[in-house]
């Protein structure tokens, strides 16, 4: 049986953002919000209750910064890492005040006129137009509603810096990104990668913050040639 693959999801993402992933690999999807933790630790320590004891971790957006905080409290769980469409900075000047913005329209007029607002420019302008793509997404994250969108941006805000620990990664590491991803840039993943030994950058080209999705093949090939990666 080949490696087997965890997929850590993103904000208000289940596992119906990686249905292709799922579909190609020996994979699983941490399921369940983290549980509805605030905290990124708490992310971490719920999603390694659903993790084997050893395993190739991807995370995608908040899911990386999931996945960096299992290489802090649990390295030796992780055969190697895959780090897409994110970022390692700390809160930047504004960013609160936009998911909050967000955060009071879900309170007020619900989950679906939140998704309204959140949605598009995750996804690339070469598919933004795609009808089912953006049917498909928007009811995940309708979904998913309010208060888990709360509860993931009370994480976001207060997330760990993970400098310390990008140095001490050993295992294969790939960063992963859309080319035209407008809220992680390129530009965000090769600070990433500057900073872990050896670490890989694959771009997706015509995708955006929704890579798993938008080019599933695209994305999928970088996978594999990140699992099979021997540095």
């Amino acid at each position: 049986m080949s490696e087997h693959l965890v997929i850590l999801p993103g904000l208000l993402c289940d596992a119906c953002m990686f249905q292709n992933q799922l579909q190609a690999f020996n994979a699983s999807v941490v399921s369940g919000f983290y549980g509805g933790a605030i905290r990124i630790v708490d992310m971490a320590k719920y999603a390694l209750k659903q993790m084997p004891e050893r395993c190739a971790l991807l995370g995608h957006s908040m899911g990386a910064r999931v996945a960096l905080e299992i290489m802090r409290i649990a390295p030796a769980r992780v055969t190697r890492l895959a780090l897409a469409d994110t970022g390692i900075h700390v809160p930047k000047p504004g960013e609160a005040e936009k998911r909050h913005a967000l955060l009071d329209l879900g309170r007020r007029h619900g989950s679906g006129a939140l998704v309204d607002a959140w949605l598009p420019p995750m996804i690339g302008s070469a598919h933004r137009s795609d009808p089912k793509l953006f049917a498909m997404l928007h009811a995940m994250a309708v979904k998913a509603g309010v208060l888990t969108y709360e509860a993931q941006i009370a994480a976001l805000l207060s997330r760990p810096d993970p400098s310390a620990i990008l140095p001490k990664i050993r295992c294969p590491t790939f960063a992963i990104v859309g080319r035209d991803d407008e809220w992680s840039p390129v530009d965000q993943h090769q600070q990433i990668i500057d900073q872990i030994p050896g670490a890989q950058l694959r771009v997706i080209e015509n995708a955006g913050h929704m890579a798993p999705t938008e080019e599933p093949e695209r994305f999928n090939q970088a996978v594999r040639e990140w699992l099979s990666y021997q540095p």
